[in-house]
């Protein structure tokens, strides 16, 4: 890649996370129909009675300070039949922070009162150290301390991300979880597929995917393998968990050739899956009423099919 082009992604770079931070509070949240409850946040206990329930703020699963989660367990939990919801914000791998779902949370709560949910920070991603591999990583920590025994919880899962948190839930669900703890994946304009052309030749978009893979996208053609290695549609297996997606086909971020490459390699391999790409829609900003409350219908129809 030439010297001008390098400056002008390194620019755009820097530009896209302001625009990003904007994008990412007007994603759908799950608050129509419902009220958003604000609960208090409590001290951590040393013990947690399971007939109680705890909204918990920024509990500790690394030393960064990044590695933080808001945690949410119901009354009545128990480590055999209470499922976790794990919420992934979104914000080009580079920005977003767990704040963006926090009214989702609460409409959550509301929904689905018997489930317990995780909202997490992760590391973000620059040009020196790139979100790939290690947000999958902290995605794996977080999981890793949720399953504590103190919690007492399922170790059921299912991803609920939106933008590079939506691509994040993919990736981890179908490539990162041998065990098949993921249980379900609600996507919500995920990028798929780093290989498209339709995005590896706009230097825009590929100023976003620097924050996933630093200085590769300088060099395509030599690090394509780390291109599909960090692609969900790429890493589709036939036991991948049921997913649901949801694109508008006026997004300026992801190319509408990304949820057909996502349908085709889920078809491939006899995967469950529902798609729906909203006429006008834009990252996450569906263009009427009836597409926020097709969303949201059709979100908790795949969580109570899959996940209740």
């Amino acid at each position: 890649m030439k010297g001008k082009e390098i400056d002008l992604i390194e620019k755009i770079q820097k530009t896209m996370k302001y625009i990003l931070q904007f994008l990412l509070g007007s994603v759908i949240i799950l608050c129509v129909g419902v009220g958003c409850n604000k609960e208090d946040d409590v001290v951590q206990p040393a013990v947690y009675d399971v007939s109680k329930s705890y909204s918990l703020k920024d509990v500790e699963y690394g030393k960064d300070a990044a590695q933080r989660m808001d945690v949410y367990l119901p009354a009545n939990r128990s480590s055999d039949k209470t499922k976790v919801f794990v919420m992934i914000h979104g914000g080009g791998w580079s920005a977003g922070d767990k704040a963006d779902y926090t009214a989702t949370m609460d409409a959550f709560k509301n929904y689905f009162p018997g489930h317990a949910i995780i909202n997490i920070n992760y590391r973000l991603g620059t040009q020196q150290s790139p979100g790939y591999p290690k947000q999958i990583q902290d995605i794996q920590s977080a999981l890793d301390e949720i399953k504590k025994q103190k919690y007492n919880v399922s170790e059921q899962y299912l991803l609920f991300g939106g933008s590079a948190g939506a691509h994040l839930s993919l990736l981890y669900a179908y490539a990162f979880d041998p065990d098949h703890h993921v249980k379900g994946v609600v996507n919500t304009v995920g990028p798929v597929d780093l290989t498209d052309t339709l995005l590896t030749g706009n230097v825009v978009l590929m100023g976003v995917v620097g924050g996933l893979l630093g200085k590769a996208i300088y060099d395509y053609k030599s690090n394509e393998a780390l291109f599909v290695e960090a692609s969900p549609a790429k890493r589709v297996t036939a036991t991948s968990p049921p997913t649901i997606s949801f694109y508008g086909d006026k997004d300026p971020l992801i190319p509408v050739t990304q949820m057909p490459l996502l349908r085709k390699a889920l078809e491939e391999k006899a995967v469950w899956h529902y798609d729906t790409i909203y006429p006008g829609g834009g990252h996450g900003l569906w263009a009427s009423e009836a597409q926020n409350q097709d969303y949201i219908n059709r979100t908790i129809g795949f969580i109570n099919q899959f996940f209740k």
